[in-house]
C-alpha cells in the first residue's frame, strides 16, 4: 500500500470522525483545516506536476510543499483524480485570459488557429494534461470555456451542426496528440546527458539510412527531415491542413 492510501484512509477515517466539511467550516470537535486556500492547493500542484511529473504529485509532497498535514489536502479535494482535473484547469485558465481577443477577426478559421496554437503552448510541456482535459465538467469551467470559443468560431461558417461538432473534435484531438506526443521523457541517454541531443538525432538518421531503401522507401525519403525540422513549426503545419479541410468544407478560398 502506497504512503497515499495509507493518508487516505487515514484522513477520511478522521474526517468521518469529526464531521469534516468543504469550505472551511468548523468540525464537530472544535478543530479548523490547515490555513490554504483551493487557488494555492491547486496552483502548488500545477508547480508539482510541472517539476516532477504526474507520478511525483502525491498527497504527501503536495502537503509538505504547502506546510500542512496530508489530511488537509482532503477538505479541498476528494482524490488525487479530481486534484489533476483541477490542475489541468487550472493551467487552461491562462490560455482563456490571454485568447479572450479572440473572435474579433472577420477570419474565423484563422481564430480557430489561434485558440489551437495557445492551447498547445499550454499543454506540449505538461504530458498530464491532455489526459485530463475536460474529464469533470464541474470542475473545470476554463476548459469548457476553451471548448465554447473554438466552437463558436464554426458558428460563424456555414457549417451544419455536426460538422461543427467534428471540426471542434478534431482540433483538440489533434491538439491533445500532438502535445502528449511531443512531451514524451527523452532517451534515459540524452536525459542524464550522456549524450547529446544532435548527436541522438544524427545516430538515429544514419540508422534510417542504414535500412534498405528497396524495404523503405519513405524513411530514406524523410530521414533528413529527422534532423532539420522544428516541432512547433510541424505541429503549425499540420494544424494547416487540418483548418484547410474545415475551409473547403464551409465553401471558403483556401
Amino acid at each position: 500500500m502506497s504512503e497515499d492510501e495509507v493518508a487516505d484512509g487515514a484522513a477520511r477515517s478522521g474526517s468521518a470522525e469529526t464531521g469534516r466539511r468543504r469550505g472551511g467550516a468548523r468540525a464537530a470537535s472544535g478543530r479548523r483545516r490547515s490555513s490554504h486556500s483551493m487557488a494555492a492547493v491547486v496552483a502548488e500542484a500545477v508547480a508539482l506536476l510541472d517539476e516532477a511529473g504526474e507520478p511525483g504529485l502525491t498527497f504527501r509532497a503536495l502537503a509538505a510543499r504547502l506546510g500542512g498535514g496530508v489530511g488537509s489536502i482532503y477538505w479541498y479535494v476528494s482524490s488525487k483524480e479530481e486534484l489533476l482535473e483541477r490542475a489541468a484547469d487550472h493551467v487552461l485558465a491562462d490560455v482563456v485570459a490571454q485568447t479572450a481577443h479572440v473572435g474579433a477577426t472577420e477570419d474565423p478559421v484563422a481564430a480557430l488557429r489561434e485558440l489551437a496554437i495557445a492551447f498547445y503552448a499550454a499543454t506540449v510541456h505538461r504530458p498530464w494534461l491532455g489526459a485530463y482535459f475536460l474529464q469533470d465538467t464541474g470542475t473545470q469551467p476554463n476548459g469548457l470555456t476553451l471548448y465554447d470559443r473554438m466552437g463558436q468560431q464554426l458558428m460563424r461558417l456555414d457549417l451544419t451542426p455536426r460538422q461543427r461538432f467534428d471540426g471542434v473534435a478534431a482540433v483538440m484531438a489533434y491538439v491533445v496528440g500532438v502535445a502528449a506526443d511531443r512531451g514524451q521523457d527523452p532517451p534515459p541517454e540524452v536525459r542524464d546527458g550522456r549524450v547529446e541531443r544532435d548527436a541522438y538525432v544524427a545516430t538515429f538518421r544514419a540508422g534510417l539510412l542504414a535500412l534498405d531503401e528497396g524495404d523503405f522507401p519513405f524513411l530514406h525519403h524523410v530521414a533528413e527531415e529527422f534532423a532539420a525540422h522544428d516541432d512547433a513549426e510541424q505541429f503549425r503545419a499540420g494544424l494547416d491542413l487540418l483548418l484547410a479541410g474545415i475551409r473547403l468544407q464551409a465553401g471558403l478560398p483556401s
